[in-house]
């Protein structure tokens, strides 16, 4: 290695590991200081509410000090520094230098446990679940906090690796640097070392030769005239890469043709935007009393829910024991156990060379929760929001904080609860109209390119509404046409030109859900209420034919795998057969499905093997306390051998059980030049909804809006 090449080396090296040290370090996120200028001066509604309100924590919170409340409360930053120093002094650990701690998290008490546990009781003995590898040897541990015993768990025989660890990721960007074949290669496309970016891609399962090795591919980007360096491929280049030695195994260079797309025009930061355009006019909701959520420690209580929240490094945000309290008995009643992103599964849909192993598994391989962002006041979430942070373990053990991960918020857009207006021909002057505030809970992943923003909405009506917003930037192709005037009719793109040198690739995303229902109780049921059409007899009715509602109780899982049809409509009830309502009908909740996408790739196709669980929109299986991810426990580089397409096979009994649904939302996305150089939001949602689980509609007796109960604003003048 020449003087130039190491000098540059040794520069890069420094750059990552000051990233390292940011990443692992906890960075403050206070609320910006602004005035609201169109309050009324003699308004004293207003003068209370002119500067942001404090956040609900110290901004510095160092969580020193943070002790658990609740049998779910994730492990504290003294709980997780604990764990470290119980497995250091265990034999497995003590014996060996090179280990590394996938992943480390509360090892929930048995459900049973945390139903019957109620606000003053003791709290469940404290464990961690910990995944580590260890001589490269994965193993699965519990740790017993109190007692400092270590007991080995056994999950079977499964393919597959645990989650990166945020080191592997960033180890394996600068570990090309120290192979000699890759600078030269780097060198011959003219690319300054120093504008080099790359990024560490899960490479999936294609085969043996993938086997018994923990692998990772690396490609590069350009950052040369911009922040945005996947809008700059270095296309056809990719290395192939052993993740525990950091050996360099295979280069691939195979676009030697293809230029490196222009700079300009991709950066999208405000500041270095030469017009900018103001649409409209600042917006802000004003709270005068101030919010009506209130937040004790992970417990979130609003209006008539009650709910636990959590961050957590795989799922990202972790909603439990979820209940509404009910207008009629005033008592609080169980809607859903536990619910969280079980696994997202985006494959792209290029085979060649540089891209048929592009078919990431964003939870299980990269971690949902780990590549969350803090979040940003005023703009991913409003005034009066509350933040929660994410306290994690990195390889080694040591905690860090992740600031601002979760944001809690109320939200009015002016929606409407429920409205009645008579007609002027019935002589009645009746206009009853209810707005409809609901409560968000927000999380917002970067993993690498792509931002998907998750909320969970309740609203007062008994819903909970999941959403999920795509934003961020494409993951793109280099190619030698600037105009599709050059492109040969036959030839395929496997995507759009999008400007020039730049092709967006096709791909899916499919997001999967876990939710576990408990709807008045644990013992619940799967009703398909299926939407059929009858014929009506000869001379019976001038109509020739109206539709009917058929209710079918699923008995086995098999009976409960749906594949959404539009022609073919039903609905999706999760009930409880043992109450009913006053009329006799079992209460529940229906799953309403959103806009979405089903998988049309090849079911022996590698990828959907791994993806197997977006065989069908709907799943559900019996409860099972190992059986959370969709992907299976460890996803990298698995075969598909444990996912819940595998664990439905066993067809097992579902009726009146305590059961498990699952819902894969789907988009496929066939980009456009809208999408460059960073996409607007697109987002899609499902529902979870009441159905006869109340007696008569719940909100019938909340007020409408008053003028004297809002603030007195007058609009800025105009120039």
């Amino acid at each position: 290695m020449d003087a130039r090449i190491l000098i540059r080396f040794l520069v890069f090296t420094c750059i990552i590991a000051l990233l390292l040290l940011l990443t692992f370090t906890n960075l403050p996120y206070p609320l910006p200081f602004t005035t609201n200028t169109n309050c009324s001066v003699d308004s004293p509604r207003c003068n209370t509410i002119k500067k942001p309100p404090k956040p609900k924590q110290p901004i510095n919170n160092l969580h020193t000090s943070d002790v658990p409340h609740h049998p779910l409360d994730p492990l504290t930053l003294s709980e997780l520094n604990k764990v470290r120093e119980i497995l250091l002094s265990n034999t497995l650990f003590r014996n060996t230098g090179k280990y590394a701690l996938h992943s480390v998290v509360l090892e929930e008490p048995d459900k049973s446990v945390v139903l019957r546990w109620k606000y003053g009781d003791e709290l469940p003995a404290r464990k961690a679940s910990v995944i580590a590898r260890v001589n490269g040897v994965t193993h699965v541990l519990c740790v017993d906090i109190g007692t400092g015993e270590v007991t080995p768990v056994d999950v079977g025989e499964h393919s597959g690796y645990p989650t990166m660890t945020i080191e592997d990721m960033t180890s394996a960007t600068w570990a090309p640097l120290g192979n000699l074949e890759f600078n030269r290669t780097i060198m011959a496309r003219g690319i300054d070392v120093k504008d080099l970016a790359c990024l560490p891609i899960s490479l999936g399962w294609f085969g043996k030769k993938e086997e018994n090795r923990r692998l990772i591919k690396v490609q590069c980007y350009s950052m040369e005239g911009t922040v945005n360096f996947y809008m700059r491929p270095i296309e056809g280049l990719t290395v192939v890469l052993d993740m525990d030695t950091k050996e360099v195994i295979e280069i691939n260079d195979n676009g030697k043709n293809i230029p490196i797309p222009k700079a300009a025009g991709t950066d999208y930061r405000f500041s270095v935007q030469n017009a900018k355009i103001n649409l409209v006019n600042p917006i802000s909701i004003e709270q005068p009393k101030g919010p009506s959520f209130v937040v004790d420690g992970h417990l979130v209580k609003w209006a008539n829910w009650e709910f636990h929240l959590k961050p957590d490094p795989r799922a990202g945000v972790v909603i439990s024991r979820a209940m509404v309290r009910d207008p009629n008995s005033r008592e609080m009643r169980n809607v859903m156990y536990k619910g969280f992103t079980s696994e997202l599964f985006v494959p792209y849909m290029d085979p060649t060379d540089a891209w048929y192993f592009k078919t990431y598994m964003d939870a299980g391989e990269y971690g949902f929760g780990l590549q969350a962002m803090p979040l940003d006041p005023l703009n991913d979430c409003p005034r009066n929001a509350y933040y929660m942070d994410g306290v994690f373990a990195a390889g080694d053990g040591i905690p860090y904080v992740r600031s601002n991960m979760v944001c809690v918020f109320e939200s009015y857009a002016g929606d409407i609860g429920w409205r009645h207006s008579e007609s002027p021909i019935t002589g009645m002057e009746i206009r009853e109209v209810r707005p409809k505030v609901t409560l968000v809970v927000r999380m917002a992943a970067s993993v690498a390119n792509y931002d998907y923003i998750v909320d969970w909405e309740f609203q007062t009506d008994g819903l909970i509404r999941v959403k999920v917003g795509l934003s961020g930037i494409l993951m793109v192709k280099g190619t030698p046409y600037i105009n599709m005037n050059q492109v040969n009719e036959v030839e395929n793109l496997h995507g759009t030109l999008l400007s020039e040198n730049v092709i967006g690739v096709i791909h899916d995303h499919y997001i999967t859900f876990y939710l576990d229902m408990d709807v008045d109780g644990p013992d619940n049921s799967f009703v398909k209420v299926n939407i059929k059409r009858e014929t009506t007899a000869p001379e019976e009715s001038p109509r020739l034919s109206y539709l009917k509602a058929v209710r079918n109780v699923a008995k086995t899982e098999k009976d409960a795998q749906v594949k959404l049809k539009l022609y073919d409509p039903s609905e999706y009830h999760m009930v409880n057969p043992s109450k009913k309502t006053r009329v006799g009908n079992p209460v529940g909740y229906k799953l309403v499905p959103g806009g979405t996408a089903a998988s049309l790739l090849d079911l022996n196709d590698p990828p959907q093997k791994r993806g197997a669980f977006t065989n069908n929109q709907i799943w559900v299986t019996p409860y099972n306390k190992s059986e959370e991810w969709a992907g299976g426990l460890f996803t990298y580089q698995s075969q598909g051998d444990d996912t819940l397409a595998v664990w439905s096979e066993r067809d097992r009994a579902i009726e009146n059980k305590d059961i498990v649904m699952w819902y894969t939302l789907g988009f496929h996305h066939v980009p456009c030049q809208e999408d460059f150089p960073i996409m607007p939001t697109v987002s899609s949602s499902f529902d979870l909804k009441p159905v006869n689980f109340y007696e008569s509609n719940p909100i019938l007796n909340i007020p409408p809006n008053m003028e004297k109960d809002l603030p007195i604003c007058n609009a800025a003048a105009s120039a």
